[in-house]
């Protein structure tokens, strides 16, 4: 297996969110963030779940839990394995395939890699954490920088099979509340959203691209629904 690196990404200069990193807590099933000023908010992934969560248990009473385990995690590794090389490589480090690497892996970076060097441009923040006292959010953006010239929300993310925009309209949510987050502590609007996504077997990703305020509305139903579901003991 063959690397070559066929760029190097710069940075963009950026308000300072104020803030190096945000601690976190395990309540339950929830994943909660601690803001600066000590609020604690649920993330964005946390009450994402409940969209699913009636569909996951179905699935995993039909196939059965060793088998549900087997495949989350296989799932999990995967995606880990590409997101890790995706960001060594939009941060310029150094990446080693002689260590070792699954084919599937290997091919989800190439893949990646592809869409990467043609539309990424600089880079205004990395895996950083971001809050929003107005939605009582938080949550972790894979990545903000230029995307074919425009400031926007991107979002990696890895499949076995192709998806339509209907399958994974919980992506789109999610990156709306990123750039709401992101607004609100710095001023500075996005409103492009994009989904790169990685399948098995395929050389080119898939590239979702939606706008913001597409979505904001269902953002704010969702929240309204978690916090029913966890006001009555649902969750």
């Amino acid at each position: 297996m063959k690397f070559v690196r066929n760029r190097t990404f710069e940075k963009l200069d950026i308000a300072d969110l104020g803030y190096a990193d945000l601690n976190t807590l395990s309540e339950k099933s929830a994943r909660i963030y601690v803001t600066p000023e000590g609020n604690k908010y649920p993330s964005i992934t946390t009450i994402l779940s409940i969209r699913s969560r009636g569909a996951i248990q179905e699935w995993r009473a039909r196939v059965g839990a060793e088998e549900a385990n087997r495949v989350s995690r296989h799932a999990t590794t995967r995606g880990t394995a590409v997101h890790n090389l995706v960001e060594k490589y939009l941060k310029n480090e150094e990446i080693n395939f002689k260590e070792g690497i699954m084919p599937h892996v290997y091919q989800g970076f190439i893949a990646a890699q592809k869409v990467l060097d043609k539309y990424v441009g600089k880079i205004a923040l990395q895996e950083a954490p971001l809050y929003s006292d107005h939605l009582k959010l938080a949550g972790r953006v894979d990545l903000i920088a230029e995307f074919n010239g425009k400031l926007s929300i991107i979002d990696f993310k890895t499949s076995k099979r192709v998806k339509t925009a209907e399958d994974i309209e919980d992506y789109f949510i999610q990156e709306s509340a990123y750039a709401i987050m992101f607004e609100e502590r710095t001023g500075i609007p996005i409103t492009q959203l994009v989904t790169i996504m990685v399948v098995d077997g395929r050389s080119e990703p898939l590239l979702f691209r939606q706008h913001r305020d597409r979505w904001t509305e269902t953002l704010l139903q969702v929240r309204e629904e978690y916090e029913k579901s966890r006001l009555f003991g649902h969750i």
